[in-house]
């Protein structure tokens, strides 16, 4: 009589395969592996090196036993005590091992620690516990290839953005159903202000992938300056193409982002390509990010330049640069001051962040501000800290509470 039922076996077999991406060798290896565990519990003896093959498209069913070879300076003899305490020689066990001249009689060329396998009587019975241990085995495996199977898909998207629905809200952090996994979009990676509903549709930076104990972590972001980036690839071919390259990026996300370009083409005007035509590319990144408001710069190689264009949309008059402090006085009309610095420093400040330069604001009447860069942020690499760490659970960042849902969010949440 068949172990198994080999049809159902195999339609499992390919619905493992196209909706979990396991492959069926991985699977089949998995029911051998049980297999042999089943079969030494149940008739093996104590340390016996079990092996099983199985074939899902006969049923054969074949068991083995393995035993390594050796010679007396691996092992020492049962009643052999060890000669030193750096004898670290293990006991010889006929279950376990074979000696080199005796595998010799049965495969001429047999090498030291190469195994050796000898055919067992197949079974097909087998106990309860038996039974069980068989199962936990085979379901240790399967996971074992899923989360391998999600590693190697996601893993090699890290960077990109991927789309996914809301699944459910935890203390403020987002869960995402990506279709063959979830992700975690974190508080402190979300836009401030934005709100979500579960099923609704969420695009977001694949920021990381991690292994750990408790399965497969993969982050996600919205606040990344990446995110921006890559939205305007999707946009502009010309990006895309990289006809133009992006200099820098840095983001008050919800509120405010400065972008600095630059074309490798003469020919193509790299503030108009991102802008697009009576402004319909930035309109749709701006659109996708909840109304931030996006400046697209020109970067350029000269310092003094690189900051007029930073400091936009205010018209700068005059432009002094002392490269010994890194500091540019900027001297602007008076009309223009306010424009220049924005509301609450924030244009000046951005424009600080993304030149390197610590940036002094002078009207023409003689009142002044003052804008410094963070130190040591690299403008491609900024980001928010991240508080994850393997095995940890993401929480809202200290001190601050979880955000307002919505009634209709809380309304799904209890469902």
């Amino acid at each position: 009589m068949a172990l198994f039922d080999l049809k159902t076996l195999n339609a499992a077999l390919d619905e493992l395969q196209a909706e979990k991406g396991i492959s069926r060798a991985s699977v089949v290896e998995a029911i051998a592996t049980a297999l042999a565990a089943a079969y030494r519990r149940e008739y093996g003896k104590r340390g016996q090196i079990i092996r099983a093959t199985f074939n899902p498209e006969t049923g054969d069913l074949e068991f083995r036993q393995a035993k390594i070879v050796v010679d007396n300076t691996l092992v020492r003899q049962e009643d052999e005590e060890p000669t030193s305490d750096e004898d670290h020689r293990s006991r010889f066990n006929p279950e376990q091992h074979i000696m080199i001249e005796d595998a010799r009689r049965i495969k001429k060329d047999a090498a030291l620690d190469e195994e050796i396998s000898f055919p067992l009587e197949s079974q097909e019975e087998f106990g309860r516990i038996a039974a069980q241990a068989a199962k936990q085995v085979v379901m240790q495996k399967i996971r074992e290839a899923e989360r391998a199977s999600i590693i190697n898909e996601y893993g090699e998207r890290e960077g990109e953005i991927v789309t996914g629905h809301v699944q459910r809200f935890e203390r403020g952090n987002l869960y995402i159903d990506l279709g063959r996994a979830t992700a975690v979009l974190p508080y402190d990676e979300q836009i401030p202000g934005e709100r979500y509903r579960q099923g609704e549709r969420v695009r977001a930076l694949l920021l990381r992938v991690d292994e750990g104990v408790r399965g497969t972590f993969i982050r996600l972001s919205r606040s990344h300056p990446k995110f921006l980036t890559k939205l305007f690839e999707t946009e502009v071919p010309e990006l895309a193409n990289q006809i133009l390259e992006v200099k820098g990026v840095v983001r008050e996300p919800g509120s405010r982002a400065k972008i600095a370009v630059h074309s490798k083409d003469e020919h193509v005007d790299p503030v108009g390509a991102l802008v697009g035509q009576r402004g319909v590319r930035v309109a749709v990144v701006t659109s996708e990010l909840g109304g931030e408001k996006i400046d697209v710069v020109e970067w350029s190689e000269k310092a003094g330049d690189f900051v007029k264009e930073a400091l936009k949309p205010a018209q700068v008059m005059d432009i002094e640069l002392n490269e010994d402090e890194n500091r540019a006085t900027v001297t602007v009309a008076e009309d223009q001051q306010s424009l220049a610095i924005g509301r609450g420093g924030q244009n000046v400040r951005l424009a600080a962040r993304l030149t390197g330069w610590k940036i002094d604001i002078r009207s023409a009447g003689g009142e002044k501000s003052v804008e410094e860069p963070k130190p040591d942020v690299p403008v491609e690499a900024e980001t928010t800290e991240e508080k994850a760490t393997e095995g940890e659970e993401l929480t809202n960042p200290e001190g601050q509470e979880d955000r307002d849902i919505p009634s209709a969010k809380v309304e799904d949440e209890q469902k």
